[in-house]
């Protein structure tokens, strides 16, 4: 399919940079000196405390609240990861599943915040459109290298 400007494919593949540029922004804003201090982690915690899902919060203490400091490290690094992965199409299905679930682990800890909701979902909508367009088959590393061809 050949559009005025790009093909199907390539319009794919700006959806994909799109969406990692996305995801670097999510890494940037972050004050870091806060967000490595303990910050996200406190701010996650008081969220997963009163959560109206009792697996949310059994969930969180068993698995982030013991390791506020490296939890922190791997959300902000998977965060950075997925959006340059994603930007030069390097390992690209691995980062949009990797997305996918990140942002559904965003999704269901901020259920109740609706305000927040719309980001999570259209990152997921656009995860699973990549995933099943396979936009990792125009302007990637991966095409490059011949990686995930069908």
């Amino acid at each position: 399919m050949q559009t005025m400007w790009l093909s199907g494919a390539e319009w794919f593949a700006v959806l994909r940079i799109g969406l990692g540029l996305w995801w670097l922004e999510s890494w940037r804003h972050k004050d870091k000196k806060t967000w490595f201090g303990g910050g996200g982690v406190t701010w996650a915690a008081g969220i997963a405390a009163e959560h109206r899902w009792t697996f949310v919060r059994s969930s969180f203490d068993r698995t982030v609240k013991p390791h506020p400091r490296l939890m922190a490290y791997v959300v902000a690094y998977a965060e950075l990861a997925l959006g340059l992965g994603l930007i030069v199409g390097f390992l690209t299905p691995i980062a949009l599943v990797g997305g996918l679930l990140l942002n559904l682990i965003y999704l269901v800890l901020m259920i109740h915040d609706w305000a927040e909701q719309g980001q999570n979902l259209m990152m997921v909508l656009i995860s699973a459109v990549g995933l099943f367009a396979v936009c990792w088959h125009s302007w990637s590393l991966d095409s490059v290298w011949g990686l995930f061809l069908r």
